[in-house]
């Protein structure tokens, strides 16, 4: 929407913005009611036992009625974001995590609800929210508004194609994630792969403070990109992509001295063990060691993703994704299972590189061919 803007098209930036609302129902409702069919068989996957399998059960039914809302008010949002509106998207999000926090005690505690009352909250919270984003959109307030009709194939595929680059990122971490934890288990031995495995819990949730505003960074800045990209000023899109990188190597420069000189503060929230502190504050030490040159590749790939150059966009995240995994296999096997957080800054050089290079080579004809997508 932001290219079609870019192009003067408000036209078709109106058709996309109907498409994509209807793109979300039908994800939200499919989603919502697929979940419900394998309810119980999902909750036993996921780990629920016996003895918790109620509460989760009954958490769950209550909050599946609420992923329209919750799917509805994170999706449109983006479009009032991209229109100018960054205070009206703040809002939308603070009113949900506020009445979230205002409800739960009043259902958990006052109504005594206990676990649906938890869930109750969230939902009615989500429903607010929700509110207040379509009642912006369908208001006179925003340029592009929610229409309906004019519903099109080939819109919904560009727009998932262009979704499908962070999607890949977030399910891939997740992945590995896994894999990793798989891994540990399988080198370790006795108490040594369970440290390793707490240990690796600990480390995963420190990097979440690294790449959660990182993301936020590079990936706040794609409307920007896109209706640049769509106007055909690449020297914008070259000065905007010169002021993120600079923004996020920033954050990136501190938090590597946090990660290097005060892990332990950190630690402390999960154990006071010695030995697992010890452990832990290595591991973060390693992890983090290529935590800047990480930042080019989050610039690099998000701003192909604006731009709506996805293949590139997949292409890079998926490389780095490859050079991880393949690291977490072999690193274990040559220097012992307590090296495995080294394929994290590996990765992390070679993806920097990688994408380095890339858009070195593709800068100039991107920027110089703006040929409609």
């Amino acid at each position: 929407m932001s290219i079609r803007l870019g192009q003067k098209n408000e036209k078709a930036a109106q058709k996309m913005v109907a498409n994509c609302f209807a793109l979300l129902l039908g994800i939200a409702l499919t989603a919502m009611t697929v979940t419900f069919i394998f309810k119980n068989q999902l909750l036993r996957w996921f780990g629920a036992s016996p003895a918790i399998f109620p509460y989760a059960n009954e958490y769950m039914s209550w909050y599946l009625a609420g992923t329209v809302f919750a799917i509805l008010s994170a999706g449109m949002n983006q479009f009032i974001i991209c229109q100018g509106f960054a205070k009206v998207g703040m809002k939308s999000v603070i009113i949900g995590a506020v009445s979230n926090i205002v409800l739960d005690p009043v259902f958990i505690f006052w109504m005594n609800m206990g676990v649906k009352g938890a869930a109750m909250a969230t939902v009615l919270s989500q429903m607010a929210s929700c509110i207040y984003v379509l009642a912006f959109l369908f208001s006179d307030k925003p340029l592009v508004r929610i229409t309906f009709g004019g519903y099109r194939k080939r819109y919904m595929k560009q727009v998932l194609v262009v979704g499908l680059s962070p999607f890949l990122i977030i399910a891939s971490d997740s992945v590995l994630i896994i894999v990793m934890n798989m891994v540990i288990n399988a080198y370790g031995k006795g108490g040594n792969g369970d440290m390793l495995l707490t240990c690796n819990t600990i480390v995963q949730s420190f990097m979440l403070m690294i790449t959660m505003p990182l993301g936020g960074i590079t990936g706040g800045t794609q409307t920007v990109l896109g209706y640049n990209y769509g106007a055909k000023r690449p020297d914008r899109i070259r000065k905007a992509e010169k002021h993120i990188l600079a923004l996020a190597l920033a954050f990136t420069a501190i938090m590597f001295i946090i990660a290097q000189t005060g892990p332990g503060y950190f630690v402390k929230i999960f154990t006071r063990d010695p030995a697992y502190m010890e452990l832990t504050e290595k591991a973060i030490r390693i992890y983090t060691m290529c935590i800047i040159p990480l930042a080019v590749e989050y610039v690099i790939v998000d701003g192909f993703t604006g731009m709506g150059i996805a293949r590139v966009a997949i292409s890079l995240s998926m490389f780095r994704k490859g050079i991880y995994f393949l690291g977490m296999l072999l690193i274990p096997m040559l220097f012992g299972v307590e090296a495995v957080f080294f394929a994290e800054p590996v990765s992390d050089l070679t993806a920097c590189i990688s994408s380095s290079t890339t858009f070195l080579l593709l800068s100039g004809k991107v920027l110089g061919d703006n040929r409609r997508l």
